[in-house]
């Protein structure tokens, strides 16, 4: 349980953390914990540099290897095919994480294009800066989403993130109206994406689909991709949405 605990510590740190901080938020003695660290950067699970830990390449592997076991229904699949077909641009399927308000990219269908843009199936992203992630935000309950909103420490990831509280109060509402949630290079410069809800059977929303692509092509293309991810997401919904 310890090696799980590492594991998912460090999921929330994607800039690595050091032994005494891994000690401290697991509780755990060093003395301990370098027992199970050091076979764990032997084998390529966990990197080790500047005196922090980091996941490494095997278990990016291993997380991709469990995700791909997960079989989507078979309507989801098809509306990520019709997508990635239609917008010629990388398709993925996203999952909100409520417990560490993350949103994870559990399904990726690359683009192939020469110049694209891809995340890593596995990948997290934070709420309050990603497409899929305020899309999420706007469709939860308004006590999570406020409680959300008040404990959360909005810290820049570039220079076009939004932090202001207000600001993203008012980018949610305009999102909730419109069904669609665009971001342009606010998590990763060059990048950009638009995502629409998948509604679950009782008109929650859980899931989303995202395209994304270069921060350029996709300001050229938006009108066509937004109305191409909206389509693709209604037909992936258990309810039609309103």
């Amino acid at each position: 349980m310890r090696v799980i605990g590492i594991f998912e510590t460090l999921t929330l740190a994607p800039n690595g953390l050091s032994l005494v901080e891994i000690s401290t938020r697991l509780g755990s003695p060093k003395s301990s914990l370098l027992l199970l660290l050091r076979p764990l950067v032997a084998q390529g699970y966990l990197l080790h540099a500047d005196s922090r830990y980091r996941l490494g390449p095997a278990a990016f592997h291993l997380a991709s290897s469990i995700l791909s076991t997960r079989r989507q229904p078979e309507q989801l699949r098809t509306a990520m095919e019709w997508l990635a077909r239609e917008s010629g641009e990388t398709v993925m399927l996203t999952v909100l994480e409520r417990d560490s308000c993350m949103v994870n990219y559990t399904e990726v269908i690359p683009s192939e294009q020469l110049v694209r843009y891809v995340a890593p199936v596995g990948s997290m992203r934070p709420l309050y800066t990603s497409a899929a992630g305020r899309l999420f935000l706007a469709y939860q309950d308004e006590a999570w989403r406020e409680a959300y909103l008040k404990k959360t420490k909005f810290k820049p990831i570039t220079p076009h993130s939004v932090t202001n509280v207000d600001m993203l109060r008012k980018i949610l509402e305009k999102t909730r109206q419109d069904g669609l949630s665009v971001t342009m290079e606010e998590t990763i410069l060059g990048a950009a994406g638009c995502a629409a809800p998948v509604f679950n059977a009782d008109g929650s929303v859980t899931t989303a689909l995202l395209v994304g692509a270069p921060a350029d092509r996709f300001k050229r293309n938006l009108p066509q991709l937004s109305a191409l991810v909206r389509e693709a997401a209604a037909r992936a919904s258990a309810i039609q949405p309103k």
